[in-house]
């Protein structure tokens, strides 16, 4: 299995270079540019906005700037971010904190309210719990995410007055950070756990048809123990991999949930660095969302070991 993921490790390194440069044309196919912003300001002379563009970079042929670009990725240096002025690898790590938080709050919320609402719907399949949950389900999936975020802000913040409307803690104990992460947090989940929850159920149905589940019954096993042991951890392999594809986009950053509640995190900084034409931002956070995304592949296939043992990596 040790080779297996060192292979897989070195054939992600291409794979990352090709979106890193994908990821570089795409924005200077954009219409407008970095400097666009600049040379709208009547105050700014095109003596200035040339020694702009001369400290960014910006007058080097594309292919000079592309290659200073990966080279800088090697090292680990991301760019300069063109209205910070800062190091972009300084700021997504001040941003990868907040949206940590949120992410962690949110998949747990995730994972237990999918697992509960699939396995239930599931055992209880055709029955009138099994028909709420898929409605709900269905709802969750069509409902878009900024205007749920919208109505619980209204009911809870507005109307209510139980929980603030925005931002975050200011570091005021446990309950004033469940109170201000829990709008934001259930907003990023819904979506998730009706997804998610549909997955469990069709896994489940699938796995408690099985040979091995009646034999498991014949042999006069309970119930509880052969759902729990036998049927649930064989149908959890494939809502893994599931899990596993979307762990990284919440990790990333839900841009429009952080939007709507001001949340300092990934999406938030993604939305600004967009609006503002930072590119070397955004081609920051297309990076990192790339590596993410191919690190928890790999762990997912690890976790397919770990759950069922006959599967082998050779």
């Amino acid at each position: 299995m040790r080779a297996y993921f060192t292979r897989r490790l070195l054939g992600a390194v291409p794979l990352l270079i090709g979106i890193a440069v994908a990821s570089f044309l795409f924005m200077q196919a954009m219409p407008g540019g970095p400097t666009a912003l600049l040379a709208r300001n009547s105050r700014m002379s095109a003596a200035q906005l040339e020694n702009v563009k001369r400290s960014l970079g910006l007058d080097q042929p594309v292919p000079v700037q592309l290659g200073r670009w990966l080279i800088g990725i090697a090292r680990g240096d991301l760019g300069l971010s063109f209205t910070q002025f800062r190091p972009v690898s300084q700021i997504i790590g001040e941003r990868v904190g907040p949206t940590l938080r949120l992410v962690l709050v949110a998949i747990a919320l995730s994972l237990v309210l999918a697992l509960v609402a699939g396995l239930v719907s599931a055992l209880l399949r055709y029955s009138w719990v099994d028909n709420a949950i898929t409605a709900v389900s269905f709802v969750g999936l069509a409902m878009p995410v900024f205007w749920l975020g919208l109505m619980l802000q209204l009911f809870f913040s507005v109307q209510l007055g139980w929980l603030p409307a925005a931002d975050m803690t200011k570091g005021n104990g446990v309950l004033d950070d469940a109170r201000h992460i829990l709008l934001p947090a259930f907003t990023l989940a819904f979506g998730t756990v009706a997804g998610w929850s549909r997955y469990v159920r069709s896994s489940m149905l699938e796995t408690i048809n099985l040979d091995y589940i009646r034999t498991a019954r014949a042999k006069g096993l309970g119930e509880k123990a052969v759902i729990v042991k036998h049927a649930l951890r064989n149908a959890l392999i494939p809502f893994v991999t599931v899990v596993a594809i979307d762990i990284p986009f919440f990790l990333t950053g839900a841009v429009i949930t952080e939007t709507i509640f001001s949340w300092p995190g990934l999406g938030r900084l993604f939305f600004d660095a967009l609006r503002a034409r930072d590119y070397p931002v955004l081609m920051g956070l297309l990076v990192y969302s790339a590596v993410l995304i191919v690190l928890f592949g790999i762990i997912a296939d690890f976790i397919y070991a770990l759950l069922n043992p006959r599967i082998r990596y050779r």
